[in-house]
């Protein structure tokens, strides 16, 4: 089902949280670190996702390279689309050359807690934790790198869209 992501809650302070990757390795978002931040859900099957694989790994990159801290969680239910299990999250990672960190949302809390509702759901965040930007990868990069120089992100912004994200029962 193709959803649009809601409006950018302007200064929404993102929740903390601390995740593990597929191979066990685990990661922490803490919002006192002082980092300009890219939270973004996304899967291995959604076809959204799959179309902006080559050019997000190409942002993330510059972002990265930037200083801004960059993670993707995998929120939907496994067990029920095996197409995003952790052996295939580590294949797309691959496959795709991702240089971040690509967390795995077992219990669906960290999707939850950021109401996130597609694939993809990008989340841009000031150097306070602040949310300043939720839209389309079309934009990423320059509202991100405006996010790191400026704190704030564009007024204007154009709602991601892509597939629901796939919750348990």
């Amino acid at each position: 089902m193709l959803l649009d992501t809601p409006v950018c809650d302007f200064g929404w302070v993102g929740p903390e949280f601390s995740l593990k990757d597929a191979l066990g390795k685990g990661y922490e978002l803490n919002n006192s670190n002082n980092k300009t931040r890219l939270v973004m859900f996304i899967c291995n099957h959604c076809p959204y996702v799959i179309r902006i694989a080559p050019q997000l790994s190409k942002v993330t990159s510059v972002l990265m390279s930037q200083g801004i801290e960059v993670f993707a969680i995998m929120s939907n239910n496994y067990r029920d689309y095996p197409e995003d299990s952790p052996e295939n999250m580590i294949k797309f990672k691959k496959k795709y050359g991702f240089e971040f960190p690509y967390l795995l949302d077992e219990d669906q809390s960290v999707g939850k807690s950021y109401g996130a509702v597609c694939t993809p759901d990008f989340f841009g965040f000031n150097n306070r934790g602040e949310l300043q930007y939720r839209g389309r990868i079309e934009e990423l990069l320059s509202s991100m790198t405006e996010i790191a120089r400026t704190g704030r992100g564009p007024k204007k912004q154009t709602p991601s869209m892509g597939c629901s994200i796939k919750w348990s029962q």
